[in-house]
């Protein structure tokens, strides 16, 4: 056992070498072993004391690059300009991509399934469920809906064009945004051989293969504004339905009051509509696109919906009155699943609405200032409840009727004729009444959007903003 002197490698040595001297020098006496001992002793101390330092170096040289290596990791895992890590990846695949990894085999796999209107798609019932059975979360897809606009590719010709078209995005996209819809806004010829009012369709369809998930999808023409961010569609209305347009039934169909009327190509207007998708739709707007521009009879449509409508000022077959004549047949295969809503202004003429709307503000207000938990503040993702409250109270406050006897705000308004990216408005539009008539909607509709973020309009053709003071707009009455 070591002493404690010898506790160390280099104090055990130095013990065995003076053992082995005094062994090997028995004669010579103390003083010689120890002269001897002490020498070697000497000798061996500044061999090890220069190792030991030499040890002891590299020791705190390893001590301070360890230490520095430590310190610039510390600094760089808590740097702000770090990137996060790296998701965790797993081999496992999740249910919404188990057809991008192989797995279940989905219509996607089929050639014979296109996107095109060339190509058509059967038992696409049945395919669209097989699809949602493989994304168990989004098989409650009974309400969900899918917003589809677009515009031209090209610039604008009318000097404010492109600027209109982009609130009219805007307001498009914040309608969805507070109603958790999706927007697909569209800037494409999917079909160049079927512009204008024709492009809509190659378009829905391509949207409803590329979307099996939305069970409806709503075509909203790039000129028509969402005017009441609180309403939303009533679906449940149009249970088995599968087309819902703004018409009346006794200008489409001729009957009415028991009586017949007049028919005529404005008794329906397809520039906004809800479609399901589901297979009668793509039959339906393969019907319908038959007697658009790509159809070898396209000329004789034309002068046939001419000669049908004694209203209409031009002879070439356009999508709208193509819809009447397809519904107004009495042997017509659609209309049974065709809904023509006019109980509220799912699109509304925009002369009909514009004048109207300072009032309709100044009622909405009056109504507020009434109820004090309407007006209360409150964060953008609770609009939902906030816009229930409201509609809620519509009725007490005689606000709860639509169209041109009631002071409710319109669903959409539409800018029929204006054309404004062309700037070729109808010509019985007098002077400005167009551009302002749109600035005077869409800046409705956006003092809706910014009430949630403390402003709104200075005017109604005003491009500046104010800020609202607490408890508006029963502090302003009190101002």
């Amino acid at each position: 056992m070591l002493s404690p002197r010898s506790s160390s490698p280099h104090g055990a040595m130095h013990a065995t070498l003076t053992l082995l001297l005094r062994h090997q020098h028995p004669d010579t006496g103390n003083a010689a072993s120890d002269t001897a001992a002490l020498q070697l002793h000497r000798h061996r101390h500044r061999r090890v004391g220069s190792g030991m330092a030499r040890s002891l170096l590299g020791d705190a040289l390893l001590f301070c690059a360890g230490a520095t290596v430590a310190t610039v990791l510390l600094l760089t895992l808590t740097s702000p300009f770090t990137p996060p890590p790296a998701a965790h990846v797993t081999d496992e695949p999740s249910p919404s991509s188990s057809s991008a990894r192989g797995g279940d085999r989905t219509f996607y796999d089929d050639p014979e399934v296109t996107y095109t209107m060339d190509r058509p798609i059967t038992r696409w019932d049945e395919k669209r469920a097989d699809w949602l059975r493989t994304h168990p979360e989004l098989a409650n897809a009974d309400e969900r809906v899918l917003m589809v606009s677009g515009s031209q590719p090209t610039p604008c010709r009318a000097p404010a064009g492109d600027h209109l078209l982009t609130r009219l995005l805007k307001n498009k996209a914040d309608y969805c945004r507070l109603n958790n819809l999706h927007l697909l806004y569209n800037t494409a010829l999917l079909r160049p051989s079927m512009d204008r009012y024709w492009a809509k369709i190659p378009l829905v369809r391509a949207a409803m293969v590329a979307h099996p998930e939305a069970e409806w999808v709503w075509w909203v023409d790039s000129d028509a504004v969402l005017t009441d961010m609180d309403f939303r569609l009533p679906l449940p209305r149009y249970a088995g339905r599968n087309l819902v347009v703004h018409g009346w039934p006794s200008l489409v169909y001729g009957t009415g009051d028991g009586k017949d009327r007049a028919r005529t190509w404005t008794g329906l207007n397809a520039g906004v509509f809800l479609i399901r998708n589901c297979q009668w739709s793509l039959d339906f707007m393969a019907a319908w696109a038959a007697m658009g521009p790509d159809s070898p009879d396209y000329q004789r449509w034309g002068a046939v919906l001419t000669d049908t409508f004694k209203d209409k000022v031009f002879n070439e077959s356009d999508d709208q009155s193509a819809l009447v004549y397809m519904l107004m047949q009495e042997a017509s295969p659609w209309r049974d699943k065709v809904f023509l809503e006019d109980s509220f202004y799912f699109e509304g003429y925009w002369l009909e609405i514009v004048p109207r709307l300072g009032n309709i503000t100044a009622r909405y207000e009056e109504m507020e200032r009434r109820a004090p938990e309407l007006r209360r503040g409150h964060a953008v993702r609770e609009h939902a409840e906030r816009a229930a409250a409201r509609n809620a109270a519509l009725e007490g406050a005689g606000l709860g009727r639509s169209g041109v006897e009631g002071w409710r705000r319109p669903f959409i308004t539409h800018f029929t004729g204006c054309q404004p990216c062309s700037g070729d408005r109808n010509r019985d539009y007098a002077g400005d009444s167009c551009d302002d008539g749109m600035r005077r909607a869409l800046n409705f509709a956006d003092d809706q959007v910014l009430r949630s973020y403390g402003f709104r309009h200075a005017d109604p053709l005003s491009d500046d903003v104010r800020p609202l003071p607490f408890d508006y707009p029963a502090a302003a009455a009190r101002q």
